[in-house]
């Protein structure tokens, strides 16, 4: 699975942006499909994950209100929607996925930048 993150970008506090993860080269329908940030000098996070079935969400709490998950099995994609943007939120956001009953995920997106200004 090839995974290509994107609609990263700068946005001021409060405003909102959708980020897609396009995957090619196999169906998603039996994956877990998670979204990762890292700000500059710490590690990667934990943001959200929806399972393979799409009825299991999970959020940081940091994040939680904020974001929705959700994925498009059809057209290969999954999407997390962020509201409320806050400073804090700058970060590379990573999308990433996991065959189901794994305990890691297995392929990663190259990774798009979100950048709030106060």
């Amino acid at each position: 699975v090839q995974l290509q993150a994107s609609g990263g970008g700068l946005v001021q506090a409060g405003g909102s942006l959708r980020l897609s993860c396009a995957a090619s080269g196999r169906a998603l329908g039996l994956y877990d499909l998670g979204w990762f940030r890292q700000a500059p000098g710490k590690e990667r996070e934990f943001v959200a994950s929806i399972s393979w079935t799409g009825g299991t969400t999970y959020y940081a709490d940091s994040v939680k209100g904020r974001v929705t998950c959700s994925r498009d099995n059809a057209k290969l994609t999954f999407y997390l929607q962020m509201n409320s943007l806050k400073p804090e939120d700058t970060a590379v956001y990573y999308c990433a996925a996991m065959f189901m009953g794994n305990s890691r995920y297995d392929y990663w997106g190259q990774g798009t930048q979100v950048t709030v200004s106060s």
